[in-house]
């Protein structure tokens, strides 16, 4: 006898008693208790949690950069004539700057201090360091690190404003805050 044969009755009675129907309960004797069916209960699943691993940064626009915000428009700090010194309106930009260092340490910015036309090439590239060397201090006592802060001096050699007069001199005077491009 072939025992693909031999096995076809076992295997035809597993295949319908696999399709078969239960057979129904037999009747209960209990008497029936009228039960009110319970609403649905809505079930809550917690949220995802939260990534730990840091947003990729490569995406994110560094906040410097962009021109709609106020570390991007106020970045530069005048000075009066022959002076060095940070005034009261200062103070401002230099929290503000400041601020963004010490939540960044990653970021790094250059003072690029400046003078006007006035006073001989080597006084004004001493003026300028000056002026950058205070912003750097009033950085450093908001927690600023110093390895995130560049102090130099252009001296006279890159004005803002062209021109002999107090106005042009007054724009000229100046610390800018320079971050990098990316």
């Amino acid at each position: 006898m072939n025992p693909i044969r031999s096995c076809l009755p076992i295997l035809l009675t597993a295949v319908l008693a696999a399709c078969s129907t239960p057979p129904k309960p037999a009747e209960s004797t209990v008497p029936e208790v009228a039960v009110r069916p319970t609403p649905p209960v809505a079930t809550v699943r917690p949220a995802a949690p939260a990534s730990t691993s840091p947003a990729p940064q490569a995406a994110a626009r560094p906040e410097y950069l962009d021109p709609n915000s106020p570390l991007a428009r106020q970045r530069t700090i005048f000075f009066g004539y022959d002076d060095f010194g940070l005034g009261p309106e200062d103070q401002a930009i230099v929290q503000l700057q400041g601020a963004y260092l010490a939540r960044h340490p990653e970021v790094a910015v250059r003072l690029e201090g400046n003078a006007d036309e006035r006073g001989s090439p080597e006084y004004n590239l001493a003026l300028g360091n000056k002026r950058a060397e205070a912003v750097q201090r009033a950085l450093r006592l908001l927690g600023v690190k110093d390895t995130q802060v560049e102090a130099i001096s252009w001296g006279e050699e890159k004005p803002r404003a062209s021109g002999h007069d107090e106005a042009a001199w007054a724009q000229n005077r100046r610390v800018d805050f320079v971050y990098p491009a990316r």
